[in-house]
């Protein structure tokens, strides 16, 4: 179980690590039109000297030669590659027997049918098999190569007449909402390392840490600089953990959308989760490799100030089996804000973890207030375990809605909540038995305490099931899926539970805009994006707020974390954007968030953008506005300069 954890971590660690050019073999492409539906694909092969190009070899089996691939479902292969030349006969090492190769330059063509639409480029995958003696590689080349007669992609990306710096009306000013949601983030993240200082991972080191320093220094003043410096340090190195996200947003501002949306890192955070909270549970330990933890202890001490340091990150990773559930949640909640909203998260993380360490350095005398180590510990973990289970749901719910499998519905979602909840009920007040636990074992007073919030939270969940108008919970607005997301036969769940026709296409809804005279109001969202449910669900169901919008706009919601593939003829391939780099729009989702930070420089969600017919920006764009009034005021400025227009 230690093993399979340490490799899911593996891999998230490096889901967004970037390919390296292939030096061994390189592939040139070129296109040959045959007919209207069937194009011929030579890809030119130079291979490095010495190493030699696999043929087709049927007699080993899983041993492929050069392998032409799509990124275009409408495109399949015809019949099998064929190369130029006679491949050579040699006695292989690796798999000893005779082979066919190619060495030097050689040139396979594929056949290739494309149905419907010509696309006027495709990219094209070649994979390779090569040798070198006994050593193996197994090449990979992405290379796009255009098709003669294929129609240019259409739809809307960039618009010419917008202009973000010059809106018809300053109403609507960028207000200090990002400064709160740092602030937010920061006490969120500060929030999560006071919790972690409950865990028996960390708490117990409090006193012995504090010891140390007190015994070890010379004097009372060394000790308190050594005590601060080692708190700082514990601050620093969460820091620093997110500056390789600064560096990533640099090169791709919309990565933290599609890391925090990304399905298949939803789902391995919602293994993960549900692994550590059995491991909380009492049936297992996690730890890191021992080797990490060792390596960094050996070079601890108070011989230095990088001693110190190695104290400090000694602690974040044998600490982590108790941390890294909450740093996971802060990860995923915080990158859609981008790497300084994270950065905030961390630091209110880090500076929860290191207080306790300056402090008690400073005043050792207020460690005899600590409460002992004892059974409270396990208990508090255990609870952490239950809340693991329902945030491992969260993360699952949000695959589930960006790729529409339907798996998790909003009832669905709250009866499992309502289980989690009521078992933890049930472990609170003594009547399931965890490992550790004992019959006849005395439950404290907070321990009830907390068991009657878990009764009184279960209970709140419960209307979350039903069809009634008391379905939208609204102090967890953000966290299930959305009221429209429903198994009572809600098949429209792009509707935001709003009776206004809401569209979904922005040249469809200019047209409607253009055709009834009404502003178009955009909405930037996203099927797991936690503010843009509390507006919905809190704000745009307020009656003046609904009323006005359904009346005085056309509404268009673009989901910029959509992965559904678009059409064939709307799909553009090494799309460049206007910092110049480039991109493959595929998915629905790749269109909207280029069509956002290509036109107004914006990644995050939600954004609420009002343009007029002549797609003109209006006032300035707002995001997260919790304010009914404040955002009321925003529409209404945003009408009446329309109208003025």
């Amino acid at each position: 179980m230690k093993r399979i954890v340490s490799l899911l971590l593996f891999v998230l660690a490096f889901s967004v690590a970037n390919a390296q050019t292939d030096s061994i073999v390189r592939f040139t492409l070129t296109a040959k039109k045959v007919n209207d539906s069937i194009y011929s694909l030579q890809a030119k092969a130079s291979i490095t000297k010495g190493w030699y190009l696999y043929g087709i070899n049927s007699s080993v089996e899983g041993l492929q030669t050069i392998q032409f691939n799509f990124n275009n479902e409408n495109i399949s292969a015809l019949k099998t590659v064929s190369f130029s030349s006679s491949p050579k006969k040699i006695m292989d090492k690796i798999f000893e027997k005779q082979v066919d190769v190619f060495t030097d330059s050689i040139t396979a063509t594929q056949s290739i049918l494309i149905k419907k639409v010509i696309p006027s480029s495709v990219k094209v995958i070649v994979t390779a098999s090569l040798a070198k003696g006994s050593e193996f590689h197994q090449s990979e080349d992405t290379v796009t190569v255009a098709l003669e007669g294929g129609k240019e992609s259409v739809g809307t990306i960039k618009l010419s007449s917008i202009n973000i710096n010059q809106p018809l009306n300053t109403c609507g000013a960028k207000s200090s909402t990002d400064n709160k949601n740092f602030i937010t983030v920061f006490l969120l993240g500060l929030l999560g390392g006071f919790i972690a200082l409950l865990t028996p991972c960390v708490f117990p080191m409090i006193p012995v840490t504090v010891s140390f320093f007190t015994k070890r220094s010379s004097n009372r003043k060394q000790a308190i600089k050594n005590g601060s410096l080692y708190g700082f340090f514990i601050f620093l190195i969460y820091v620093l953990a997110s500056l390789p996200f600064h560096i990533l947003g640099n090169v791709q501002p919309e990565i933290f959308n599609n890391i925090s949306t990304s399905p298949w890192l939803n789902i391995i955070f919602f293994i993960i989760f549900i692994i550590f909270s059995i491991s909380f549970f009492g049936f297992f330990e996690i730890t890191l490799p021992s080797n990490i933890a060792t390596k960094a202890d050996t070079k601890s001490g108070l011989g230095s100030i990088g001693g110190i340091f190695f104290m400090a990150l000694t602690l974040a990773i044998v600490s982590f089996s108790c941390t890294g559930p909450i740093l996971g949640s802060l990860l995923v909640g915080s990158l859609s804000g981008g790497a300084w909203q994270l950065t905030a998260g961390l630091a209110g993380f880090g500076l929860a973890l290191a207080l306790p360490f300056g402090l008690f350095a400073v005043f050792p005398n207020w460690l005899q207030s600590l409460p002992k180590s004892g059974g409270w510990l396990d208990t508090v973990k255990k609870f952490l375990a239950f809340v693991e289970v329902g945030l491992a749901f969260k993360f699952l719910s949000n695959a589930d809605l960006v790729m529409h499998w339907g798996i998790l519905k909003r009832e669905i979602f709250f009866a499992v909540w309502i289980i989690t909840s009521a078992l933890l009920a049930l472990y609170l007040f003594g009547i399931i038995r965890l490992p550790h636990d004992y019959k006849g074992m005395k439950i404290g007073g907070g321990r009830k305490a907390v068991g009657v919030i878990a009764v009184l939270f279960t209970l709140y969940l419960i209307p979350g099931v039903t069809q009634t108008k008391y379905a939208n919970l609204q102090l967890l607005s953000g966290f299930p899926p959305p009221l429209s997301y429903s198994i009572y036969g809600k098949e429209n769940v792009h509707g935001k539970g709003l009776e206004a026709n809401v569209i979904n296409d922005y040249d469809k809804a200019l047209q409607l805009a253009k055709e009834q005279h009404k502003p178009l109001l955009i909405d930037f969202t996203g099927w797991a994006c936690v503010n843009c449910r509390k507006m919905e669900e809190n704000v745009w169901t307020q009656p003046e707020v609904y009323s006005y919008i359904k009346e005085n706009f056309i509404l268009v919601s673009l989901y910029v974390d959509d992965k559904a593939k678009l059409p064939v003829e709307q799909r553009i391939i090494n799309y460049t954007t206007k910092d110049k780099s480039q991109k493959d729009i595929i998915s629905v989702g790749d269109k909207w968030a280029t069509f956002q930070s290509e036109n107004f420089n914006q990644v995050t969600q939600p954004l609420y953008v009002i343009l007029n017919n002549e797609q003109q920006l209006v006032n300035v764009p707002v995001g997260y506005t919790p304010d009914a009034k404040e955002y009321l005021q925003w529409l209404t400025c945003g009408k009446n300069t329309f109208d003025k227009k």
